[in-house]
């Protein structure tokens, strides 16, 4: 028995990195998922890659109405939503002397509303469906300094708190709501996003990423680079039935990167 077999899930920001990772993980556990995504090409190229198991819904985690929409078509295809991987991001940063309104709201929109609206509007599909599975994708720049900007980090630790606190009041419904708190993850993110790596070579694309995974590895305890698959692997265990005990828990997945004591001069 695959571990996700007749499950039917929604996967946030699912059209690169860690969300097609996880699409394409719980897709070979038996899963039917729809990932969601602004990138039209891109979105529809993965699906296809995928199989039938996966569809491609466009959608702008930043717009509520969007947010909804995109959960309404996941119960009205797929008949239930299981799980929610709320996993769509992106950066969000400014200096502290030069913040301004326009970046909070961006990054609020982008980081931490659409965490709060995806789980308000999935909770009374999976109360029909007598429970489910949310999953939040948080950061350990939530969690200690020096691990992601200042907008960032403070909107992921509100996601680490909302998790936990959500998890509370969903319990009783048997909603199970989590989040994953990775370090840094090589994607194309760190080297300029999706888009720009869109533009670059094969080859150009090969020497940053390798580039990229060296710095990664040179950063954490067990010496080797985070990959999507690590992140994918985690949600995993907390979508299936293997997670059925845990709830309201922030799973660290850093190579040990937040136990590290930070020297301001190193």
């Amino acid at each position: 028995m695959k571990r996700l077999e007749n499950k039917c899930v929604l996967i946030t920001g699912g059209t690169s990195g860690i969300g097609a990772e996880t699409a394409r993980l719980f897709a070979e556990e038996g899963a039917r998922v729809v990932i969601t995504g602004r990138s039209v090409q891109k979105g529809q190229a993965l699906a296809k890659s995928l199989g039938n198991s996966v569809e491609f819904f466009e959608a702008d985690v930043s717009d509520e109405e969007q947010i909804r929409s995109s959960i309404e078509h996941t119960k009205k295809e797929l008949g239930k939503i299981d799980v929610l991987f709320n996993n769509a991001g992106g950066p969000a940063d400014a200096p502290l002397d030069r913040i301004t309104q326009e970046d909070i709201d961006k990054g609020v929109r982008l980081l931490l509303s659409s965490v709060m609206l995806g789980t308000r509007y999935v909770i009374e599909p999976m109360k029909e469906n007598g429970g489910g599975v949310i999953i939040n994708n948080s950061s350990i720049a939530g969690l200690r300094y020096r691990q992601g900007g200042l907008i960032y980090s403070a909107l992921k630790a509100a996601v680490t708190h909302f998790t936990k606190m959500s998890g509370i009041e969903l319990g009783p419904f048997n909603i199970r709501v989590n989040s994953i708190s990775p370090a840094a993850i090589a994607t194309p993110i760190f080297y300029g996003g999706s888009e720009r790596a869109n533009t670059l070579s094969d080859e150009e694309n090969q020497r940053k990423m390798k580039k990229l995974e060296s710095n990664l590895a040179k950063a954490v305890p067990l010496g080797r680079s985070g990959y999507p698959r690590d992140v994918a692997e985690g949600a995993l265990y907390l979508a299936s039935d293997a997670g059925q005990f845990v709830t309201s828990h922030d799973l660290i997945i850093d190579a040990g990167r937040s136990s590290m004591f930070y020297e301001p001069n190193a």
